[in-house]
Order: structure tokens, then C-alpha cells, then sequence
């Protein structure tokens, strides 16, 4: 279609077609993942129907890629954000000292460089790393890597997200993300004997802030992303086998095509401003937005992908929308802390009796669940003229666009990304009229 004014101002739509070449303001990128998997060994993918269908290598989003600039700088073509290719291995930060060290570095001629936020940060995962292997999960052919010299596992970064609880015994804390171990925790923040590494990031537009709509249909859709979400839990705690199987199976307001969401996009659903131990009791809750139902204010959810940090890929990745529990002290005569923080992301055993761990797993105990609970997503379509997610662009779509009127920072109804919503968007949506592909 076409818009063009008439002599008198009146507006008039003919047919003619527009191409919109934009595309949504949060992609989350593909973790990276290629393999297949059952409880405990690599298997050739399952067809549709049979056991482990669904798991995050048989369904790609956004693919990563990459720019090296030759200035020390990479370029990553989805998100565009600009990253710091090599950080100083030499000297591990605190916290406040990492927030200083980003903000006064001047790199490839440019002096905007910050602490990325733990979701901008966690984009950069890939999950074909293995600590068992000394695998980075980071794609070392464009970003420097270097493993702690004295404890492998210790390659930290910093995030700039700050947890609005405390860990341990009451510390303040920060996010970080381990790119040895394929983990997200939180971290003691400004306590002395915790250090971190740092990569710096820039960018023009926000990254990792969701935008939802409830669809009044037991649906939530993050208009930034393009992700439709189930609005209600499982309500049940099932092992991953079940979780897969149940993600594939759903049938919900209308839609055949759930899945159990990979490792970043259920990430990308935490809401930061919120834990149940928060210090704010308006911010106290599971930490996800309270658009969303949860049956347990603690739990955690499945993700479809594979931790493969140990001899054999016998666990899945989880998020923990509750607190991180873990046990510290000797067996029967320590006490159970939350150690890592509401946001965190580690991994249980797919299977087995988690009574076999009463006392948690690994150097901070982390509580053994394996029955975890389930919120299912689909993509709502490939046009980012789809402002309203229901699949295609229509007069809603323009309403959207005319509802946010104005200068804007990262918002999706600005889809030609000039930083203001104006009538160059209605063309847009205008452009890409109908189904989405």
C-alpha cells in the first residue's frame, strides 16, 4: 500500500507495496547449541512425537554473529551492540572498580563504554562450551578468552546488574556470568577478596528490556522480543524428559506450536527489579514480571538446553525465578542460604531422586531439585511490523503506533529506528499489511 496527500491534505491509501526491512528491538540470539541429547549421551535428534523432541538445538532462532572491526572492537549483527574484543586479563576488578574501569575507557575512538547489564552480557553465551573440555562459552574466534590462571573455574565477568536482595549471609551482591562453567550467579558485591573480569560494551539503543502485553487468552507477548509466553506455570514440577514432552504437546489459546524455551530466552524473561528476598517489599516476588502467574513464588523452570560442563551432558540448564538456594557448612551441621540470587541461572541432573543430595551439590551446595517447573513460548512471527504480536499487521498495529507517539529510546513501535515513533512508522506496518511469514 501507499499513503500520499491530496491537494486538499486529505490522506489516501492506495495499493502498492512497501518493503519494511526493520526487525525487532530485543532479538535473542541462538545459544548455539547443535547437539541432541537424552538423560545422559548424545543421540541422533528425535523426530517429532518421540522422547527429547523439542530440546533447543531442533528449533534456531537468530543465529550468532559477528563483526571484528580490526580495532579492537566486535560488532555483534544482532543485537548491535558494540563489545570490547580484548578485556585486561591482568587485573581482576571489584565491583565499583569495574563500573569505574568501563566508564573511563577510551577504545577504537570512542570514551561510552559502561558495564554491560547481565541480560546484554548473557547474549554473548554459547552453550557448546564444557568446563570438562575447557570449551569457553564464548566463540573465541571473535572475543579474547583467557581462564583464570589459578582456578579455571574463577572466569567471572561482572554484569552492571545489582541484586536487590543480598546472598550468603547477607552480602550485597552483583550479577555476574561465567564463561568457563556456562553460569549465571550473583556475586559478592565490593566485599574484598571477590574479583572479577571485564568486558565492556556500547550501544545507541537499550538492550534486553522487555515490553509485554497481556492478550487476555492465558498469553503474554513481549512485544521487544516477538516471543509469545504461556501466562501460567505447569503448575507442576516434572523432570526435563516431561518438560519436553509437555512443552511439545500444549495446546493454549489456539496455538499447537509451544516449546520449551532455550536457555536465553527464558532468561530473557527475568525481571531484575524483583526477588522474594527483595529489601523493598514493593519489589519482593519471584523475579518475573507480575504480568505473569506463578504457582510457587520459589521455583525454578526447565530451559530445552544442555549443560554440557561434565564428562557426560546428563543435565539442563534452569532458571531460578526463586531464590539460588545452596548449603553451606558441613554436612548436617550447616544451613541452607540463598547463595547466588533470584535471576540466577545453573543446571540440575535431567533425572534421578533428588533426595540423593540432601545436603546440595558443588562448592556452594546448590539445592538438587530436577523437578522444575515449566512456562512455555513460541515466536509470534517473523515481521517486526507485528507490533501487538498477534501474528499479523493490521489496523492494531497502527493504533500501537499512533499510541506511542513521539520521541522514543528502543521502543518497538519505532521501526525504522530513528528514534522517534512518526508517520514514517505507520508506513511501515502499512508496508508489511497481513499474515506474518
Amino acid at each position: 500500500m501507499k499513503i500520499s496527500m491530496t491537494a486538499t491534505g486529505a490522506y489516501v491509501i492506495s495499493a502498492v507495496t512497501y518493503a519494511a526491512t526493520v526487525q525487532a528491538q530485543n532479538v535473542v540470539v541462538d545459544t548455539g547449541q547443535t547437539g541432541c541429547y537424552n538423560q545422559s549421551a548424545e543421540i541422533t535428534c528425535p523426530a517429532p512425537g518421540e522422547p527429547f523432541y523439542g530440546q533447543d538445538s531442533q528449533l534456531d532462532g537468530a543465529q550468532p554473529g559477528y563483526q571484528d572491526n580490526g580495532d579492537g572492537t566486535v560488532t555483534d549483527l544482532n543485537t548491535a551492540l558494540m563489545w570490547q574484543k580484548t578485556p585486561d586479563f591482568e587485573n581482576k576488578l571489584a565491583w565499583s572498580a569495574a563500573v569505574t574501569h568501563a566508564q573511563g575507557l577510551e577504545l577504537a575512538g570512542h570514551d561510552d563504554w559502561r558495564l554491560p547489564t547481565l541480560k546484554e552480557l548473557y547474549s554473548l553465551i554459547d552453550f557448546m562450551g564444557s568446563q570438562f573440555s575447557l570449551t569457553p562459552y564464548i566463540d573465541t574466534a571473535y572475543f579474547d578468552f583467557q581462564y583464570d590462571p589459578v582456578e579455571t573455574k574463577n572466569t567471572q565477568y561482572w554484569s552492571s546488574t545489582v541484586y536487590v536482595g543480598t546472598t550468603m549471609q547477607g552480602d550485597p551482591t552483583a550479577f555476574g556470568v561465567n564463561f568457563a562453567d556456562g553460569r549465571i550467579k550473583g556475586y559478592p558485591k565490593d566485599i574484598g577478596f571477590f574479583s572479577a573480569y571485564v568486558r565492556c560494551v556500547r550501544s545507541d539503543t537499550e538492550y534486553g528490556v522487555n515490553n509485554f502485553v497481556d492478550n487476555g487468552d492465558g498469553t503474554v507477548t513481549d512485544l521487544a522480543s516477538g516471543l509469545m509466553w504461556t501466562k501460567a506455570d505447569s503448575a507442576t514440577e516434572m523432570n526435563w524428559e516431561q518438560a519436553l514432552a509437555y512443552a511439545e504437546n500444549l495446546e493454549h489459546a489456539g496455538y499447537s506450536d509451544w516449546s520449551l524455551p532455550n536457555a536465553k530466552e527464558l532468561q530473557g524473561v527475568v525481571d531484575y527489579t524483583r526477588a522474594p528476598d527483595a529489601t523493598v517489599q514493593a519489589q519482593q516476588g519471584p523475579a518475573i514480571d507480575p504480568i505473569f502467574d506463578v504457582t510457587d513464588a520459589e521455583s525454578w523452570c526447565w530451559a530445552s538446553t544442555t549443560h554440557l560442563d561434565g564428562p557426560v551432558p546428563d543435565r539442563a540448564v534452569y532458571v531460578c525465578f526463586g531464590q539460588a538456594w545452596g548449603y553451606m557448612g558441613p554436612a548436617g551441621a550447616g544451613q541452607w542460604l540463598n547463595v547466588h540470587g533470584a535471576g540466577s541461572q545453573r543446571s540440575d541432573p535431567k533425572d534421578g531422586d533428588p533426595s540423593a543430595f540432601p545436603f546440595g551439590l558443588g562448592p556452594q551446595g546448590d539445592e538438587i531439585r530436577i523437578f522444575n517447573y515449566v512456562r512455555c513460548v513460541r515466536s509470534v512471527g517473523g515481521c517486526s511490523a507485528d507490533v501487538t504480536g498477534n501474528g499479523t499487521v493490521d489496523f492494531g498495529d497502527v493504533l500501537a503506533v499512533v499510541g506511542a507517539w513521539g520521541p522514543c529510546t528502543g521502543c518497538p513501535q519505532d521501526l525504522d529506528g530513528d528514534g522517534e515513533v512518526a508517520f514514517s512508522d505507520i508506513l511501515a506496518v502499512i508496508g508489511s499489511w497481513g499474515p506474518c511469514p
